[in-house]
């Protein structure tokens, strides 16, 4: 059937195209496929980048089309890199990407250690603890958006319940302190599934007869997990908190969903605050220029971290 249609495609082949294509280097054939692919990446993303870059160095207002844009040089990125505003966002995102990959990398880890040990139910229990993982974070957002209602929410009487304190005494995303942990926690509770399941494939890759060496030279447990585990999962813990680290720098629908960036700008994210600036003050110019230096920062890191991911993996 293959060979057939094969077939009356070729003799349905005008002859002179049939000619060019047996013409055709390995090479060429190749680029040929591949340069719609090239097309649609330089149509989707670098012409955005550039066209960001571009209006970055004016004050063009999106909601203004009519009124003339001018360059204004580099005085875009001057005002942002000395807005204090700006600075205590950043300061609120590093808070956020910190914390959230230490709990995550941790917890997830040794979640991973514990289901790549074979016990009954394992299967059960891996489900279990991915299952947050598959949710869309406008779901998380508001399910725990209850959670965290100070009259009525589960996790205000789990907290009461274990401290003896009054759950109607506190408010984990209307209070200045409480919120930033408030999203913490959520983001915790949402992605800590996918750093398990990195860790739990570098863990089973581990080939066993390395242990069972071990074992022959008589080292301990201890000594078993600080110089074979940890290591060979090195690699896998790096990935997952390079995914997360991109990941969580960005996060937007998350932290919308739970405080909208309150109380006040407490919780208020370099991603929330970018949005503030384009799509409410209209600050087209000014925004593109904010979002030029997140990627550049973005990209530096990934970049300087990706070498040092490359150096742990060839030793």
């Amino acid at each position: 059937m293959l060979h057939s249609s094969i077939d009356r495609v070729a003799h349905a082949t005008p002859p002179a195209v049939a000619q060019r294509i047996r013409g055709l280097s390995d090479r060429a054939i190749a680029w040929i496929f591949v340069a719609p692919s090239i097309v649609l990446l330089l149509a989707i993303n670098i012409f955005p980048l550039i066209w960001t870059i571009r209006l970055s160095f004016t004050n063009f207002r999106v909601n203004r089309p009519n009124e003339p844009v001018q360059f204004v040089g580099l005085r875009n990125y001057l005002n942002i890199l000395t807005d204090e505003d700006i600075w205590l966002t950043m300061q609120a995102t590093a808070h956020f990407l910190i914390w959230t990959i230490v709990l995550q990398v941790l917890i997830g880890f040794s979640l991973a250690y514990l289901i790549n040990k074979k016990f009954r139910g394992n299967d059960l229990w891996t489900t279990i603890i991915v299952l947050p993982m598959m949710l869309s974070p406008a779901v998380v957002g508001n399910f725990w958006t209850f959670l965290y209602q100070p009259q009525i929410g589960l996790f205000n009487y789990a907290v009461g319940f274990l401290t003896g304190a009054d759950p109607s005494s506190f408010s984990m995303i209307g209070d200045t302190t409480l919120a930033p942990w408030a999203i913490i926690i959520v983001d915790t509770w949402m992605w800590t599934p996918f750093v398990m399941l990195i860790c739990l494939a570098g863990l089973r890759s581990i080939p066993n007869s390395i242990y069972e060496a071990a074992e022959c030279d008589r080292a301990s447990s201890w000594r078993q997990f600080w110089t074979i585990t940890i290591p060979l999962v090195l690699p896998f813990l790096m990935l997952a908190i390079l995914f997360r680290g991109i990941e969580n720098f960005k996060m937007f629908d998350l932290v919308v969903q739970l405080t909208g960036g309150g109380p006040g700008s407490i919780t208020e994210l370099t991603s929330i605050n970018l949005k503030r600036e384009a799509f409410e003050k209209w600050r087209t110019g000014y925004a593109s220029a904010y979002a030029v230096i997140l990627f550049v920062t973005v990209f530096g890191l990934a970049s300087i971290y990706v070498k040092a991911l490359n150096k742990v993996k060839q030793r």
